[in-house]
């Protein structure tokens, strides 16, 4: 017979785990409505600037589209303009690659469309830190990898994931089901374990510059960011309004940790749209694994 004082610990316990949960479900029903001031708002004024022009946040521009992997900052061609607010030949360049890979008219200026994709919040991976191609010619949707393909060994399909103390419980309850998607479509099983420094893979809220050598820029703009096989290490911009679901104003959770997932198990933004690994999400939106990630998947590891 159990003992009752087991019974009323593993109660005191469960309210214990319960208490955080609680807590953001009603401390953070995300001011919601109100539409707050991204890290992308600079782009704005941008709207018609073309080639030849100057106006002030195209060195901003240059800055985030080679973080992107859009723009080179070695290219010798041109290299006197790489940090300044002149539209020269390589940031025309750097738009048409963004253009055709998020499938907009492709004319090499910043037309009223382009700066409204631009102005997105993404994860931040770049979208071209994967095969070496000299073209960027895409026609229709196709999954991507990071440069070599690194991929899981084969000796290991079942990952261990973790948080740090005190991360908030949405969180781990987000990844919890994200893991179980990503389990039903391929070869790898996760496993939660409390031992953050031994996980495979390690997940939290990080801001701005956190060590990992691509820093967050506040609210908007970068949501998230993950690393190729193996690294493991998978971040979220705490300076965003987060929910467990679908909440205007606010970014799903799951949908965000779904997405990096796809990262941590070798996979590279995709340009189809349907795809969880299309870079782009919005906020009060939730989104599931598309066929396009499945068979990216396969393709780079081997499986049926």
């Amino acid at each position: 017979m159990v003992p009752k004082f087991f019974h009323l610990f593993s109660f005191i316990f469960l309210l214990f785990l319960l208490i955080p949960f609680l807590y953001f479900s009603h401390a953070t029903p995300h001011q919601s409505a109100k539409q707050s001031s991204s890290a992308l708002d600079f782009l704005k004024p941008l709207i018609g600037t073309r080639k030849g022009s100057k106006a002030i946040g195209l060195s901003q521009l240059k800055k985030y589209l080679s973080n992107l992997g859009y723009l080179s900052n070695d290219n010798s061609n041109n290299p006197s303009h790489d940090n300044d607010d002149l539209f020269d030949d390589n940031l025309e360049l750097a738009i048409k690659k963004f253009q055709q890979f998020v499938k907009l008219t492709v004319n090499g200026f910043l037309d009223a469309n382009t700066v409204a994709k631009l102005h997105q919040p993404r994860c931040g991976v770049p979208d071209f830190a994967h095969r070496n191609r000299t073209q960027f010619q895409y026609t229709g949707s196709k999954y991507n990898f990071f440069p070599g393909e690194p991929k899981w060994p084969p000796t290991k399909r079942n990952l261990t994931y973790s948080f740090p103390l005190g991360t908030r419980i949405d969180l781990n309850l987000a990844i919890l089901s994200a893991t179980r998607m990503w389990a039903n479509v391929s070869p790898f099983k996760f496993t939660f374990i409390p031992d953050y420094d031994k996980a495979d893979i390690k997940i939290s809220l990080q801001r701005r510059d956190h060590g990992d050598g691509s820093p967050f820029d506040g609210s908007g703009g970068i949501l998230a960011h993950a690393f190729a096989p193996t690294d493991g290490r998978l971040h979220y911009d705490q300076d965003e309004k987060w929910w467990y679901g679908v909440l205007p104003g606010a970014y799903d959770l799951e949908t965000v940790g779904l997405h990096e997932l796809g990262h941590i198990l070798g996979l590279a933004h995709s340009n189809d749209g349907g795809s969880i690994m299309w870079p782009y999400i919005g906020n009060g939106f939730r989104k599931g694994i598309g066929q396009d990630d499945i068979n990216g998947l396969k393709a780079l590891y081997n499986y049926k």
